[in-house]
């Protein structure tokens, strides 16, 4: 196999799966607007001159979609024409749990990557970095109140670790997928319980607060996250208040054959 390109490579699932591309003996190209390592490649969703020299020598392609964008076709099209006319065989795609192929905007993604000789569409659930980090339930673990439009409703977490295990075994198997995975962690838990959870680790109160989706939204346009995207994130937690991430599937170990991280070792090993 010629080089895997990894967008987002140094990113929360991409430098993960780079790593675990390098382990196995396969050639990894970490993509990054801003590469300053030895492996990395400049690469830019909207300058269209940085996708040649990303993609020159490439067989497969790790697809993280460009961030914030609601409607993010217009940028993946060109590139994914680009990719095919330059030899890239396999193309997997980071999509969401939330997103199926008929989801205005975010669902033609799947559409796209289906025309490719060999892909993969990997569905995970919520991450547990999301708990870590700068994302806001993470501040919201540090300030001691998470606060989402989910309610009471359960979400099975997933790993990061488990997501790049999966994308590697997509990237590199001598059978294509061609076909989508959705990946959970073991359990589904609610936020509340997930807070408690993590308050017994650290000995510090955590606790969650449920707001309503237009309030979410709110919330996370005064973060500085784009209104139209904001708009889009507080109607996945309204889907989650609704039920559709209480579910649990033997994906991750189906592929990888371990099981997956559950969130009670996650909390343990990376919250302090």
């Amino acid at each position: 196999m010629a080089d895997v390109l990894v967008l987002g490579g140094t990113g929360t699932t991409g430098r993960r799966v780079v790593a675990g591309l390098r382990d196995a003996g396969f050639a990894a190209r970490a993509a990054t607007r801003k590469p300053g390592e030895p492996g990395q490649v400049r690469f830019d969703w909207t300058d269209r001159a940085t996708h040649a020299d990303a993609l020159r020598g490439v067989s497969a392609v790790y697809l993280l979609p460009p961030i914030g964008e609601a409607s993010p076709a217009k940028l993946v099209s060109p590139f994914l024409d680009d990719a095919l006319a330059a030899g890239v065989r396999r193309v997997v795609l980071l999509s969401s749990s939330a997103v199926t192929a008929d989801t205005p905007g975010l669902g033609d993604l799947q559409r796209l990557v289906r025309a490719a000789p060999e892909w993969a569409v990997l569905r995970p659930s919520w991450f547990m970095q999301n708990f870590t980090g700068e994302h806001l339930v993470a501040r919201g673990v540090r300030d001691g109140e998470i606060v989402t439009a989910t309610g009471d409703a359960r979400v099975a977490f997933v790993d990061a670790g488990d997501i790049a295990a999966v994308a590697v075994r997509a990237l590199t198997d001598p059978e294509p997928h061609n076909t989508e995975h959705v990946l959970t962690g073991p359990r589904a838990v609610r936020y509340s319980e997930a807070a408690s959870i993590i308050a017994a680790h650290t000995g510090r109160p955590v606790r969650h607060r449920a707001v309503g989706t237009a309030e979410f939204a709110a919330r996370l346009t005064a973060a500085g996250i784009p209104a139209e995207f904001s708009a889009v994130l507080a109607a996945l937690d309204e889907d989650i208040r609704r039920g559709a991430e209480d579910r649990v599937t033997p994906a991750v170990e189906e592929v990888t054959g371990r099981p997956a991280r559950p969130f009670e070792t996650f909390v343990e090993e990376e919250i302090r």
